[in-house]
């Protein structure tokens, strides 16, 4: 793919996220939205429609074959991540699919080595990695700016109250805070400290048998310990710090979008602001990451690399097992 090139995208659902990004990514000049597809022609042609979207699909696989798409978007629930990246990849296009990855490790590593054998770009859009806040975190906290990195503190929950049929309450679409939510608190503590050595966790289950509201302590073995939550039950403050031996990072609500982030002294003193200019709320990093990506002949990212997204959902996987929520596809 030439650097000129305009990257041609696919998008494949079309609920709220799916809507989301198709408005950010259209405000790329060097990106193009041809097609849409959806379980359902109506719900494709509405899409496409409200975007001006070329082609709608009432079926998956017509998006995947169409060879004038470079790269899928994948937006489905949780539950369909699996399916819908694999088509697209034997389809032979490159996919950005949405977090969490999939509904465990086990699935996660079917697509990352089915990209890794066809050769193909493969991400999964945690946005906030790729968010200049974020990487600018990272580049102080690798660059020694609080030390040795001794705590991480996030949460993130919403107030609800969500309706047993909502799709936060259903286990056959990976419903719970835990997957939808706690994923960002999680990758956040992934971040900086990599993939923990000890996981610790307790939660709240509903009548369906999903997460209500979830603690998470994670735990590495020089020293280093993660205090996470999420929730489905209660808005939390969903902030976020770093601690280390010589200083302190903190975001102000929003954590996993930040405007800014305060970097403090050993003691609190000395503050430091590091703030961004444009719309914090805004996918088009991460798209943008996609198409710098292709355009540079890479099939991974190395602001969200495969691994990291492999570790992550050991570590979902493990904070499940704990707190005893299970999924129909833990059993294939």
């Amino acid at each position: 793919m030439t650097p000129e090139k305009t990257v041609r995208w696919g998008v494949l659902a079309t609920g709220g996220i799916a809507a989301a990004f198709t408005a950010d990514l259209k405000e790329l000049p060097d990106a193009a939205v041809v097609a849409v597809a959806s379980r359902t022609a109506a719900s494709a042609k509405g899409f496409a429609e409200r975007f001006g979207i070329e082609r709608a699909y009432g079926d998956w696989a017509s998006l995947a074959a169409d060879p004038d798409v470079d790269v899928v978007y994948v937006a489905t629930p949780h539950s369909a991540h699996l399916a819908a990246a694999r088509l697209c990849l034997e389809a032979g296009k490159h996919v950005l699919v949405e977090k969490a990855f999939t509904l465990n490790s086990r699935e996660a590593e079917e697509l990352v080595g089915l990209a890794r054998e066809r050769g193909l770009f493969l991400m999964e859009a945690m946005w906030m990695y790729c968010n200049p806040v974020v990487r600018r975190l990272k580049e102080l906290v690798d660059g020694g700016a609080v030390g040795e990195v001794r705590t991480v503190q996030a949460d993130f929950g919403l107030a609800g109250p969500f309706a047993p049929d909502h799709r936060l309450r259903d286990p056959a679409l990976g419903g719970g805070a835990l997957l939808d939510l706690g994923v960002y608190p999680v990758s956040f503590a992934h971040l900086l400290l990599g993939e923990p050595d000890r996981v610790q966790a307790d939660a709240l289950l509903s009548p369906e048998g999903v997460d209500l509201n979830t603690g998470v302590l994670l735990g590495w073995d020089r020293g280093a310990t993660a205090l996470l939550s999420c929730s489905i039950t209660a808005d939390t403050p969903m902030t976020a710090s770093v601690t280390g031996t010589e200083g302190r990072i903190d975001f102000e609500r929003g954590f996993f979008y930040p405007e800014r982030l305060t970097l403090h002294g050993p003691d609190g003193s000395d503050p430091r602001t590091y703030a961004i200019e444009g719309d914090r709320h805004s996918l088009r990093y991460e798209a943008a990451e996609v198409m710098r990506a292709l355009r540079a002949g890479e099939t991974e990212s190395p602001l969200v690399p495969l691994d990291g997204s492999l570790a992550v959902m050991r570590t979902l996987d493990a904070v499940r097992d704990r707190i005893g929520v299970r999924y129909a596809a833990d059993r294939s």
